[in-house]
């Protein structure tokens, strides 16, 4: 399932349902649907910081789209979801056998996740 793009405002969660560019040339704000992939130099916005965004003084904003909307799930959604949910009613399955512990190694001291093995003395 793809994730959710979050607007980029500060302290802002809503999801992002447009992207903001700038054309600094040509002194314009462009709001246009979400883009595919996050750019560096663009911005993500909600549908509240969408629809309130003003650009300053002597400064033009064109709007690609009059009234942006949250995308609903896509059909590549749900049947991701439906694969998940598939998979998580799946019975385990089997875990492999044990692995048989060295005597030397199963009786060494414990610390923490480390073991403590014992050398072979050594032989005159």
């Amino acid at each position: 399932m793809r994730s959710v793009r979050q607007c980029t405002r500060t302290a802002c969660g809503r999801p992002a349902v447009a992207t903001l560019t700038y054309v600094y040339s040509d002194s314009t704000a462009v709001l246009g649907p979400l883009a595919q992939q996050a750019e560096p130099h663009s911005y993500d916005l909600c549908v509240q910081h969408a629809d309130r965004l003003t650009a300053p003084r002597g400064w033009e904003v064109v709007r690609l789209l009059p009234v942006f909307e949250p995308a609903g799930p896509s059909k590549d959604d749900l049947l991701a979801l439906a694969d998940a949910v598939r998979e998580a009613g799946r019975p385990p399955e089997p875990v492999a056998a044990a692995v048989a512990v060295d005597d030397a190694l199963a009786s060494a001291p414990r610390r923490g996740h480390l073991r403590v093995l014992r050398g072979i003395p050594e032989q005159d």
